[in-house]
């Protein structure tokens, strides 16, 4: 059942909603293990797992050695073999470390074998900039993993999304990359009781407008919803479309929202070369709805350069609110 026909809701926290999709998980299927650095007594470098070693024990909810490589490759093994493993990074940026697994066995292994054998394990990555964690712990590469066909990668904005999509990952039967912005463990939102899933490759439509697209991902959604009330503001009205799926991305909902508008600004925090928003525009640019463009393509990513520790440094090199906010209104009013 999808997350927009449930009725009753309450306030939760991201990483409350995200706990809650693993404990319902937990509780009703046995093929469900989390494995992690320090998920069991710790509860997770974010507190996102918090008490469930103590409500499922530690053959469930398992501490792995300090060794990404190692520990997705158990995660990527007990998946061939019939369980659901749900393997936590300490930080995203640690996936380098695990490349191997996660992109030559893990995305592969189904193609290889002609389809007699799936991976169908979870991968969550805390993600993004914001914490003062510096160059080695506060990057966004789901563009390095929407990349490798077998993998799907979402990219939830809101708790309602992070529950949802969790719980339609563990459903599914390739790899699903997950990455959860850090900066949004504590935000709260309405999110249904019980099971639901959100649509892995459904985009969702935060904000309608008449004058421009803005396709944003992950926290960049809030930040151009802020922006777009703003533009509202000046009489500018912008259309807000949140990705949540980089692979598979939802092309029929993008490309409608630009035929209306005739205006593109695609807005994420990964480095702007060869970024999700990159995809976006050789999307449109490949599709009908480039003859509705009026104006040229934008793409505002993060800056050519590691993300510094400092922290007026660190904003300065993702995007900002103001950044959105001249980026549209160039967009909108012919100055690009």
């Amino acid at each position: 059942m999808n997350a927009e026909t449930k009725i009753e809701s309450r306030e939760l926290s991201y990483a409350e909603a995200i706990r809650e999709a693993m404990d319902i998980a937990l509780s009703t299927d046995e093929r469900v293990v989390l494995m992690g650095e320090d998920i069991g007594v710790y509860g997770g470098a974010f507190q996102v797992t918090g008490d469930l070693v103590e409500k499922y024990g530690e053959d469930r909810v398992m501490d792995t050695p300090i060794s990404e490589l190692g520990g997705a490759g158990v995660a990527v093994g007990a998946a061939m073999t019939g369980l659901r493993p749900i393997f936590e990074f300490q930080f995203s940026d640690f996936a380098t470390l695990a490349m191997e697994q996660i992109v030559n066995q893990a995305a592969k292994v189904r193609y290889m074998l002609g389809g007699s054998v799936s991976v169908p394990v979870v991968m969550r990555f805390p993600a993004g900039s914001g914490t003062g964690a510096a160059a080695q712990h506060s990057q966004s590469l789901e563009a390095w993993l929407g990349h490798v066909p077998g993998l799907k990668v979402v990219q939830p904005s809101t708790p309602e999304d992070a529950k949802g999509l969790l719980l339609a990952a563990l459903e599914d039967p390739d790899p699903v990359m997950i990455f959860e912005h850090k900066i949004l463990y504590k935000m709260k939102g309405p999110v249904p009781a019980g099971h639901y899933i959100t649509p892995i490759g459904k985009a969702a439509i935060r904000r309608e407008g008449k004058d421009l697209t803005i396709v944003g991902t992950s926290i960049m959604v809030h930040k151009a919803m802020a922006a777009a009330e703003t533009l509202a503001e000046e009489g500018i009205d912008a259309e807000v479309i949140d990705l949540r799926s980089v692979r598979p991305m939802d092309r029929e909902t993008v490309l409608a929202s630009v035929r209306k508008t005739g205006r593109l600004l695609c807005v994420y925090e990964g480095v702007k070369t060869l970024g999700v928003g990159a995809e976006v525009s050789a999307m449109v640019a490949e599709s009908d709805a480039f003859d509705f463009l009026d104006a040229p393509i934008v793409r505002l990513g993060g800056a050519e350069c590691p993300i510094p520790y400092n922290p007026e440094l660190e904003k300065a090199v993702v995007p900002q609110v103001p950044d959105i906010l001249d980026a549209a209104r160039k967009l909108a009013t012919g100055a690009i």
